[in-house]
């Protein structure tokens, strides 16, 4: 990767290629050579403006999801450190949610453990740890997140690429929210995920690097290292504790959280 960053007129070229695919349902091939992000940094700034330009159709940003902080997921995607992208206001569901099918690429799931800010965590705190992040969050929720396959070959389109268009980001589905003082210690968490009521995966909180808190520390250190920060209301998936799910139309997906509750999503 060189250091060299895509010109201005050049990201906004390749936001917008990325941008047409994802919302007309286009498997997106590698982009061009003189339009494809040259490094992770270049990676981020086109995705700052793939979110402008899909806020008219998904609404506005709400929060964040962070991909690649367990090392099944790292593995799977052969990155080897987290990734982070955007959760917009229409991607965002209630447990027990119906969708189409055919809104989606290739549409999968996974289990997930959400937090919600009730302080900011604004750039002035960093750097972050696990520990000084706690105070900041509200509640933990169990939570899926929904991922879309909407590329030709992702295996050849690199970090950059990827993180451009959020890193697979479709959606979220919530469970209902329990205050942090209620939970002991997310370490020791564990999450199954079941497809049509059969088991297919499991995980613990310690999966999520160590610690989900670990993750949400990274997404702070993260936006501050861009003079950015997370706000008190936002909602950050910390990362999956299992392997991506593939699903089909007619599929039903429920995770199971100890001590945190369900959620559940259906695909039509």
């Amino acid at each position: 990767m060189t250091d060299q960053h895509l010109a201005p007129g050049l990201l906004r070229q390749a936001a917008q290629a990325i941008a047409a695919a994802r919302t007309s349902l286009t498997p997106l091939p590698a982009l061009p050579e003189g339009l494809m992000p040259r490094s992770i940094a270049d990676g981020y700034r086109v995705q700052s403006e793939v979110h402008r330009l899909l806020a008219k159709e998904l609404g506005p940003p709400v929060g964040y999801k962070i991909g690649c902080t367990s090392d099944v997921m790292q593995k799977y995607l052969a990155i080897p450190h987290p990734c982070a992208g955007g959760v917009h206001a229409r991607g965002v569901h209630r447990s027990g949610v119906v969708l189409d099918a055919a809104g989606f690429v290739r549409v999968g799931v996974e289990c997930e453990i959400a937090v919600r800010l009730g302080k900011d965590l604004g750039p002035e705190g960093a750097p972050f740890t696990r520990d000084s992040v706690a105070d900041s969050i509200e509640c933990y929720l169990p939570a899926i997140e929904i991922v879309d396959d909407r590329y030709a070959k992702w295996e050849t389109l690199g970090a950059p690429t990827l993180i451009a268009d959020d890193f697979f980001a479709a959606g979220i589905v919530l469970g209902e929210p329990v205050a942090r003082a209620a939970v002991a210690d997310l370490v020791d968490v564990e999450g199954r995920a079941l497809v049509n009521g059969r088991e297919t995966g499991r995980g613990t909180g310690a999966d999520v690097l160590g610690h989900p808190h670990n993750a949400l520390a990274w997404l702070a250190n993260h936006l501050a290292s861009q003079g950015a920060g997370l706000r008190a209301g936002e909602i950050v998936m910390t990362g999956s504790l299992v392997k991506t799910l593939w699903l089909q139309a007619g599929d039903e997906a429920t995770m199971e959280f100890s001590g945190l509750g369900n959620v559940q999503v259906s695909f039509t």
